[in-house]
C-alpha cells in the first residue's frame, strides 16, 4: 500500500524519441496504459485490507502473511530496472503487453489458490509481471507523445491512477466483506482483458533506438539472491530466532550476494544500477531519506489493517477507507507541495514533510482498543497525509535535478527500486519487533489470569499467528472473554512499538535531507518528464 505514494518510474523512457500519434490513438495509449497501470496499483493496495481476513481463512501465520507481501515485492524490486530496460531493447508494448498477461494469470491462480504456499509463489509471480508493467505504462506515454503533450498526458495518467489508488482499499474491503478475499485478485481479469485488447488494436511498438546498453542478468540474479536472502532469514528468524543456523545461512548467502551485486555493478560496462550517480550528495541523500522514510511508511502501513479488522472490529470496507484521507491529501495537494520547490527548494519541504510524517505515525500509536475513529485513527491519517504531501514532489524534484537530464530516467528508477527496496525490509524487520513485544506482553498478562500451565503453552505456542490464535475450545465465558483481550491489548503493545519505529525512522530521513541535500533550489526545468504522486 506504501508504494501508491511513490513518484512513478520512467526507467529508460528520457532517451526515447516520440512515436508520431494522432490524438485519436493518444486516447487509446492513455486508456492502455492507465487501465495497465490501475491493475497493479489497484492490487498494491485491497491485498493489505484483505491480508487479515485471508490469514484466518488459510490459518496463516503472521510470517506467512508478511511473504504474501514480500514475495511479490521481492520481484518487483530486484527486477524493475531491468524491466524497464526490456521495454527499450525489445518493445515497449510487448513487454507491457507479456506483463499483463504474467500479472493477470497469476492473479487467477492467487484467487483459486488453495493454500497459503500456493498463494505466496504465486504472489511472486505476480511481481514479476509487475516488474514488466509497471516501467511500462509511462514509458509507453513518453514514447508516444511529443514534448508538448506530454506533461498533461502524463497528468491525466497520474489523475486517472490517483483514483484507482484511492478507492482500490475501499473496493478491495466491500469485496473482502460481502465477497470473499478471492475477489480481490480476480478483478485483475476483466481489467487485463480490455488492456490487451487496445494494447494490440489500437497502440503502435516503440523501441529505443538510441540505447546501446545490454541487459544486465546477472545483476538482476544477485539482486534477487541478495533480497531474498536477507528477507528470508528475517522472517524466518520470527520463528526460529535469530541463532538458527537456516536464519544465519540465508542472511550470510544474501549479504554475500549483495555485496557481489554491486562489485558486479561497478566493473561490468552495461549495469542495472549506475552507482557513479551517487557522486552527488543530493542525489546520495535523497535516496537516504527514501529509505528511510518508505520503510517507514511500508513497514507501518502492514500492520494498520490487522489493528484495525482484529483488534479494533472495524469491517474490511471501514479499514480499507481508514486510509483514505491521507491519500487524498496527497492527491489534492501534490501540485502545492511541487510548487514549495520553486519558492524555498527540495531542502526545507524535504525536512519538514518527514518531520510531520513522524508526527503522523506516532500518533498512530496513540489509540488502545475502541473509541470513535474520528478521535483516534482518523488525526493520525491526516497529520500523516500531510507530511507525505510535503514530501513526495520535492524528493522527485532533487532526485531528477541532482543528474543531468539524460540520467533522469535513471535515476528515478533507482529511486524507486530504493522505495520499494525499503518497503520489503521494512516489513521482514518490524515483523521481528511485532512478535517478541507480543510474545513478552502476552506471556505477562496470561501469567496474571492464573490459567494451567498446558493453557499457557498452547497460546504462547501461537504467538506467531498475533491476533489470529486460536483458543482452545474448552475456554468459554469470562475465561475466553479475558485472554481475547490479552491477546488484543499485547498486540497493541507491539503495533505502537512499530508506529513508533516508523516515526524515528523518519526523523532519520529528515536528519539525512538536512545533512546531504543541497539547500539551493532546483529547477523544474530540468526535469524533462513531470512528476506525478502515485505509483504501484
Amino acid at each position: 500500500m506504501a508504494n501508491i505514494l511513490k513518484p512513478p518510474c520512467d526507467e529508460g523512457v528520457i532517451a526515447a524519441k516520440p512515436a508520431s500519434h494522432g490524438v485519436s490513438s493518444g486516447f487509446w495509449v492513455l486508456a492502455a496504459t492507465i487501465l495497465g497501470s490501475s491493475m497493479a496499483f489497484i492490487d498494491g493496495t485491497v491485498v493489505n485490507v484483505a491480508l487479515p481476513v485471508l490469514q484466518k481463512d488459510l490459518g496463516a501465520t503472521v510470517g506467512d502473511a508478511q511473504w504474501v507481501m514480500e514475495a511479490y515485492s521481492l520481484f518487483l524490486a530486484a527486477l524493475i530496472l531491468v524491466g524497464g530496460s526490456m521495454g527499450d531493447h525489445f518493445g515497449r508494448r510487448r513487454v507491457f503487453g507479456i506483463g499483463v498477461v504474467v500479472f493477470s494469470l497469476s492473479s487467477i491462480i492467487c484467487g483459486l489458490a488453495p493454500t497459503v504456499l500456493v498463494l505466496i509463489l504465486t504472489r511472486a509471480v505476480q511481481g514479476i509481471g509487475s516488474a514488466l508493467l509497471v516501467p511500462g505504462s509511462l514509458a509507453i506515454i513518453s514514447a508516444s507523445f511529443g514534448p508538448e503533450q506530454r506533461g498533461r498526458a502524463i497528468g491525466t495518467w497520474s489523475g486517472a491512477t490517483s483514483i484507482t489508488s484511492a478507492l482500490g482499499p475501499v473496493l478491495g474491503g466491500w469485496l473482502v466483506q460481502n465477497a470473499s478475499w478471492r475477489w480481490v485478485f480476480f478483478i485483475n481479469v476483466p481489467l487485463a482483458v480490455a488492456v490487451l485488447i487496445i494494447l494490440f488494436l489500437r497502440v503502435s511498438e516503440s523501441h529505443d533506438e538510441s540505447a546501446a546498453r545490454g541487459l544486465d542478468w546477472w545483476g538482476a540474479l544477485l539482486a534477487t539472491v541478495g533480497l531474498g536472502g536477507i528477507v528470508y532469514g528475517l522472517i524466518e528468524a520470527e520463528n526460529l530466532g535469530l541463532g538458527s543456523p537456516l536464519v544465519l545461512g540465508s542472511l550470510v548467502i544474501g549479504i554475500v550476494a549483495f555485496l557481489a551485486f554491486l562489485y558486479l555493478e561497478v566493473h561490468v560496462p552495461d549495469p542495472m544500477l549506475s552507482l557513479t550517480l551517487f557522486r552527488s550528495r543530493t542525489f546520495t541523500g535523497a535516496n537516504l531519506l527514501t529509505l528511510f522514510l518508505y520503510a517507514a511508511l511500508g513497514g507501518a502501513l502492514f500492520f494498520v489493517p490487522f489493528d484495525l479488522i482484529q483488534v479494533q472490529g472495524y469491517s474490511p470496507t471501514a479499514a480499507g477507507a481508514a486510509l483514505l484521507p491521507m491519500i487524498l491529501i496527497l492527491f489534492f495537494l501534490s501540485r502545492w507541495s511541487g510548487r514549495l520547490v520553486d519558492h524555498y527548494g527540495a531542502k526545507l519541504p524535504l525536512i519538514i514533510g518527514p518531520v510531520i510524517a513522524a508526527a503522523g505515525f506516532a500518533l498512530f500509536a496513540v489509540p488502545g482498543i475502541g473509541g470513535s475513529y474520528w478521535i483516534t485513527f482518523f488525526p493520525a491519517a491526516v497529520v500523516l497525509g500531510l507530511g507525505m504531501a510535503i514530501s513526495v514532489a520535492p524528493l522527485t524534484t532533487a532526485v531528477m535535478g541532482a543528474v543531468e537530464s539524460r540520467h533522469a530516467g535513471e535515476a528515478s528508477g533507482i529511486n524507486n527500486a530504493v522505495s520499494r527496496t525499503a518497503g520489503l525490509l521494512a516489513v521482514a524487520v518490524f515483523g521481528i519487533f511485532a512478535i517478541v513485544i507480543f510474545s513478552s506482553d502476552l506471556a505477562s498478562r496470561l501469567s496474571a489470569l492464573n490459567l494451567s500451565p498446558s493453557i499457557q503453552q498452547a497460546i504462547n505456542n501461537q504467538s506467531s499467528k498475533l491476533v489470529s490464535i486460536q483458543l482452545p475450545s474448552s475456554l468459554t465465558g469470562t475465561t475466553h472473554l479475558l485472554i481475547q483481550q490479552a491477546i488484543d491489548m499485547s498486540f497493541v503493545s507491539g503495533f505502537r512499538l512499530v508506529m513508533l519505529i516508523s516515526a524515528g525512522l523518519a526523523l532519520v530521513s529528515a536528519l539525512s535531507a538536512a545533512i546531504l541535500i543541497e539547500g539551493k533550489k532546483v529547477s523544474t526545468q530540468q526535469i524533462e518528464s513531470p512528476v506525478t504522486s502515485s505509483t504501484a
